[in-house]
């Protein structure tokens, strides 16, 4: 298992190169030593002169050709989604042929992603078709709440439908398996309701009593310590107090809203169940303050020893 951590850019436009470059200064010569940054070198450049920083990035960077780069900060651009997924794709390569560990990725633009023809909804359904994997499970980890989906990117009556027996049981068995990989001997996993009051019996929806529980009691059958339903509305402050060491959310603002709310500048998005391993910032491109060397890069610092815990662990049990 590679040691080396690969970083792809994001988004040129964005604040990805920013916090790149700034989280790479931060690091001891031998934690650089580990660092690919899969992007482009003139837009790091002008990233680092933004931050006012000096540090040789050549090194450190796998450079990919843009055209006309550096592209202006902050525009939207079929250019800068087309040179995004080509960084991700290469470092994805990589990572499959063993040269880097782990891939740590940058905030890219949904917009000009799809804009340059990558039809994609974001980073974890491009990692599944690019892995060739049938499923990827979103969990965002923060220190006191960790958080895994059922579904994330898809409009909120579909996520209802996706919130079947046999997907919220996969994505506890996911769950689980992941937070034994990390450390947890028997995480207790608890299953959030998708109706209010998880249908009170009946009375405001029958998904939790038909389709949800049934997942939980199969869950247990295998030998999970799992919970629920359990209404959605005490769950995570439940988790948060330490009653609970991760929390299956039905569909995406479920999980990702009080995961923002106590840990929006240091929590980790990781892709579950690839072939690779992923983390990431949990925040967007932020065209506003792109180029202005003001990007919080908290979150590109905790994405990165989040990768290093995964890759140390795989290097245990090697």
């Amino acid at each position: 298992m590679s040691n080396i951590i690969g970083i792809t850019m994001g988004d040129p436009c964005g604040v990805g190169p920013e916090i790149s470059v700034r989280a790479l200064a931060d690091m001891s010569q031998q934690e650089r030593d580990t660092i690919r940054i899969y992007g482009n070198l003139a837009t790091l450049e002008a990233a680092r002169a933004a931050l006012g920083l000096e540090i040789d990035l050549t090194a450190h960077v796998v450079d990919l050709p843009i055209e006309g780069a550096p592209l202006p900060w902050g525009q939207l651009s079929p250019v800068a989604g087309d040179a995004a997924f080509r960084f991700i794709e290469m470092a994805v390569r990589d990572a499959e042929a063993g040269v880097i560990g782990c891939i740590v990725t940058a905030p890219i633009n949904k917009e000009a992603l799809n804009l340059a023809g990558h039809h994609y909804d974001g980073h974890t359904g491009m990692l599944r078709s690019l892995t060739g994997s049938k499923a990827a499970y979103m969990l965002l980890a923060s220190e006191r709440l960790k958080v895994i989906h059922v579904s994330t990117h898809v409009a909120l009556q579909e996520a209802i439908r996706r919130s079947t027996t046999e997907r919220v049981l996969a994505t506890i068995r996911a769950g689980d398996a992941h937070l034994k990989r990390i450390g947890y001997a028997a995480p207790k996993i608890a299953v959030a309701g998708i109706n209010p009051h998880c249908g009170e019996n009946g009375l405001f929806g029958t998904e939790d009593d038909d389709q949800i529980a049934p997942a939980v009691t199969a869950a247990r059958a295998e030998g999970i310590d799992a919970y629920g339903p359990i209404s959605a509305d005490t769950v995570f402050h439940r988790a948060y107090s330490g009653a609970f060491d991760l929390v299956v959310a039905q569909y995406h603002d479920q999980g990702h809203i009080p995961v923002k709310l106590v840990a929006f500048d240091t929590a980790v998005n990781v892709s579950v169940d690839l072939p690779i391993d992923r983390t990431s910032v949990d925040h967007g491109t932020a065209f506003d303050i792109a180029g202005q060397g003001i990007a919080n890069h908290g979150n590109m610092n905790s994405a990165i020893a989040y990768a290093r815990k995964l890759v140390a662990g795989d290097a245990k049990r090697g």
